[in-house]
């Protein structure tokens, strides 16, 4: 899992091209919300390997954030096949992660 909000965005259709199971995380650095989130995320996702991370940083004029009308950090959306399954918004606890992350890949 990668530590830092990345400054490169995949375009909106790039993201909606992409195959398989994603979760796009939204948020900056900076952010005391997202960096609490981080050791909830990297216990989940390490259960998870065949879900694509993105992390991605979010703020004024970011293109793929205002695609997705993110408005609070950390945003979590997860796609399948590029399409947006469930998102959660601030996510605080494990079991609400893994929730999300269980109807994205039970889905499939």
């Amino acid at each position: 899992m990668s530590n830092s909000y990345s400054a490169t965005a995949p375009t909106p259709a790039e993201v909606q091209a992409m195959p398989g199971l994603t979760l796009i995380e939204f948020g900056t650095d900076w952010c005391g919300h997202c960096q609490a989130a981080q050791p909830l995320l990297a216990k989940v996702l390490a259960d998870y390997p065949e879900v694509r991370h993105l992390k991605i940083e979010d703020g004024s004029g970011r293109p793929l954030g205002r695609s997705f009308r993110v408005k609070l950090w950390p945003t979590l959306v997860l796609l399948r096949d590029g399409v947006e399954v469930t998102r959660l918004v601030r996510p605080t606890n494990i079991s609400v992660i893994e929730e999300a992350l269980e109807q994205l890949v039970g889905e499939g």
